[in-house]
């Protein structure tokens, strides 16, 4: 296997801070939008008047999501677009009503399940809180804490048996310890509204998860590994916004670019800042207008457009070679992937395997293929919602990792390089 290069190191040691930068969807899309800011891009708001007129770099936020584009000068109303998808979201636990808890001496979180996490990888981790707080003006404001929390597993002299089977009750044995005391003298919120700058009292609502406190890490022989908590999929946002960050420099494409990071995709996607929302459709409406479009030139732009949707695969493990299709079984270090399922849960075709191999060969990259054990079905992703919603062209791909919807997960330094490499090669092509 070739050594990892400076520049994927570089790579990895960025996205290592953008994921500590990133413990919620809600800042992972500020931190989408301070970095594009600070290369040029402009902030629109939905309720205003956006530009008309071709030219530009642009990005507007709603929730956890954002989408940012660069429309090139010489743009017309049935220019195509190219959006590289992704999410922000990751599986978690996130705060209850009324989350001050305890019993026994010991002061708890209340959480409820978020997505679909691999529970007991969440165990003996220090974990902090992070979201939004909804102000009593109606202001939102971020807040997010240090290592504050920590699901402490039973010992095995109480249990026996753990090592043979461990299956935590959802509901008793996931609530996170966070201090010593009597819940009603604590205050859970009071450490957020700290953290943020406010007055707990002024809080009326707020969505807070949980994310692993430990900074992302590079490791293995000759540095080939990278462990993070939601690399599914800050992976793939981080690879489009860096890719986008370096396509604006000079753009001069007979497309627009656009980067889609998408909130809710680990529960089905169906929310205003969701794929199978409105939001995607909304702006490539506006910025239709902007340029002087109509109805019917709106549809042929679309006709001609591409979504390239990025989300982690499973690489094939060494410990579990069972569960994986015998013959095609991408491995960490190997390249991106290009997923595929024949029942379409994931959005690929042959039009869009033959697309994404030359965006591929063009950035002098390899990429390795992904399809699922007949008897192990696939998930599926904000690709199949997208060719639905809008008819766009869409390929589904990602990068191969293990620990899949672990608190930590484990990906290839190479290939988070490799897929911003492509990424930008597409948005350039």
């Amino acid at each position: 296997m070739p050594a990892v290069t400076t520049a994927a190191r570089a790579h990895a040691d960025d996205l290592a801070d953008f994921v500590a930068a990133s413990p919620s969807s809600f800042h992972a899309a500020a931190e989408v939008a301070r970095r594009l800011t600070e290369a040029g891009f402009s902030t629109l708001s939905e309720d205003d008047a956006w530009p008309a007129q071709p030219g530009g770099r642009h990005l507007v936020v709603r929730d956890g999501a954002v989408l940012a584009w660069v429309v090139p000068a010489t743009a017309s109303p049935t220019t195509p677009v190219r959006v590289f998808g992704a999410h922000s979201d990751s599986p978690a636990f996130k705060l209850k009503p009324r989350p001050t808890t305890g019993r026994l001496g010991w002061l708890q979180a209340g959480v409820e399940i978020y997505g679909g996490p691999l529970l007991t990888s969440w165990l003996d981790r220090e974990l902090r809180l992070a979201g939004r707080l909804v102000l009593d003006d109606g202001t939102s404001v971020l807040a997010a804490t240090g290592p504050l929390l920590r699901l402490p597993q039973l010992a095995i002299h109480l249990d026996r048996e753990a090592n043979d089977h461990l299956a935590l009750d959802k509901q008793t044995q996931t609530q996170p310890v966070w201090g010593l005391g009597a819940p009603e003298s604590a205050d859970l919120l009071a450490e957020l509204a700290r953290e943020a700058g406010v007055d707990a009292a002024r809080i009326r609502g707020y969505d807070v998860v949980t994310a692993d406190a430990a900074r992302g890490a590079v490791f293995g022989a000759d540095d080939v590994f990278f462990a993070a908590g939601r690399l599914d999929d800050l992976a793939s946002v981080h690879a489009g916004l860096v890719a986008l960050e370096r396509a604006a420099d000079g753009f001069d494409a007979e497309h627009i670019a656009m980067l889609a990071v998408f909130d809710h995709e680990e529960i089905g996607s169906a929310t205003r800042s969701g794929a199978a929302g409105p939001f995607l459709a909304d702006v490539l409406e506006r910025i239709r207008i902007g340029l002087g479009g109509d109805r019917d030139e709106a549809l042929r732009a679309l006709a001609a457009s591409w979504c390239v949707s990025s989300d982690v695969g499973h690489s094939v493990h060494p410990n579990y070679a069972h569960k994986h299709d015998p013959v095609v079984q991408p491995v960490l270090g190997s390249g991106p992937i290009l997923k595929i399922n024949a029942n379409q849960r994931y959005a690929t075709d042959a039009a869009g395997a033959a697309a994404w191999n030359g965006w591929c060969d063009a950035a002098g990259v390899r990429s390795q293929e992904f399809v699922s054990h007949n008897g192990v079905p696939c998930g599926s992703t904000i690709g199949p919602i997208t060719a639905t919603r809008l008819g766009l062209r869409t390929v589904d791909v990602g990068i191969p990792i293990l620990s899949m919807h672990s608190a930590r997960e484990l990906a290839g330094v190479s290939d988070l390089h490799d897929l911003a490499a492509v990424a930008e090669e597409y948005f350039r092509r």
